[in-house]
């Protein structure tokens, strides 16, 4: 089969790999679409080397087609060959075939296409998990979520105004305020004409403070935004795309018991992911085939054009995901 491939100079090439070999747990899937995410550049970069027993090659969600499966994954799962599926993966989905352990699959959600559902699995798990698992959101609180223009936001912004959340989010123009306004956020923030600082002061006098936030910025705007939360908030830093240092006031944080919670999923264990998915399918699979949740796209490329939709991504010119079709 092919994958796409970095070479020492971190170009990327479509080139010749050995075939998947299963194990008696495993789904083997044809793969028809894969999704870009962050985590794809820097392992790229060398700075994120996948978990032990995934491929080598980048890919993190897929969407496609089981083509067999491992007596245990018959056996264990209510799958079978020539199911529609989407997977979260440790690695391993810039491919034409993938071999995914069977409870790391997900059923494409009724009226979604391959593409969409492509573009679910690591954005909708790392949703869930930073407002649910970690945030502890629910109903009426209000959500933070950082730059309200990437592909997650995408997700977490409908997901939680789904589940009763108020939601502000960042932009950093007026252009991209205006992509945005379709997700359903009750504040946008234009960071270059406002201060989030000074809104989130303003929300907390007027008896609306932020309880959770998503933070894939950090840097040193971070700092000052923590003594302008609720009691008890919790700051979630998922990545630091602004800078990894910043000033905090820790008397602030003991004193109104503010958490701040470092969180990334692929880092967390298979059991722990297994356990995610099906709660994610089980409360979440229902909004989405409800339209109550669904993802936005910016574009599809070929899997060849790999290196182009990875300088878009880089270039951070667009909102929603960016998926590429392999078949």
């Amino acid at each position: 089969m092919k994958a796409i491939l970095v070479n020492d100079d971190r170009s990327l090439r479509w080139d010749n790999v050995p075939d998947p070999v299963m194990a008696s747990e495993d789904v083997l899937v044809e793969i028809h679409y894969a999704a870009l995410n962050r985590a794809d550049l820097m392992q790229r970069a060398g700075d994120y080397p996948p978990p032990p027993g995934a491929p080598d090659w980048m890919g993190l969600e897929v969407a496609g087609v089981i083509i067999d499966m491992g007596s245990e994954a018959k056996a264990k799962s209510s799958f079978k060959v020539g199911d529609e599926v989407c997977a979260l993966l440790g690695g391993g989905g810039y491919a034409e075939y993938v071999n995914v352990k069977y409870d790391m699959l997900m059923p494409v959600p009724k009226g979604r296409s391959l593409a969409e559902a492509a573009a679910m699995p690591e954005a909708y798990c790392t949703a869930y998990l930073n407002l649910f698992h970690e945030g502890k959101a629910k109903a009426g609180d209000t959500l933070l979520m950082q730059a309200g223009a990437s592909g997650l936001a995408s997700v977490v912004i409908p997901m939680a105004k789904a589940f009763g959340l108020r939601v502000i989010t960042t932009v950093l123009n007026a252009e991209a305020a205006e992509r945005i306004a379709h997700l359903g956020a009750d504040i946008i923030v234009d960071t270059s004409k406002q201060s989030l600082k000074d809104v989130l002061r303003e929300q907390l006098e007027a008896g609306t403070p932020v309880s959770v936030t998503i933070d894939c910025l950090g840097g040193k705007g971070m700092g000052e935004c923590l003594p302008y939360l609720e009691h008890g908030a919790r700051w979630i830093m998922i990545a630091a795309l602004a800078g990894t240092i910043t000033e905090i006031d820790l008397k602030n944080i003991y004193v109104r018991n503010v958490r701040i919670i470092g969180s990334t999923l692929r880092s967390r264990t298979p059991a722990f992911k297994a356990e995610l998915i099906s709660s994610l399918v089980k409360d979440v699979w229902c909004k989405v085939e409800a339209g109550m949740i669904s993802s936005s796209i910016y574009g599809i490329y070929p899997i060849t054009e790999a290196e182009k939709a990875h300088a878009i991504m880089e270039s951070g010119g667009h909102n929603g995901k960016i998926v590429l079709k392999v078949r």
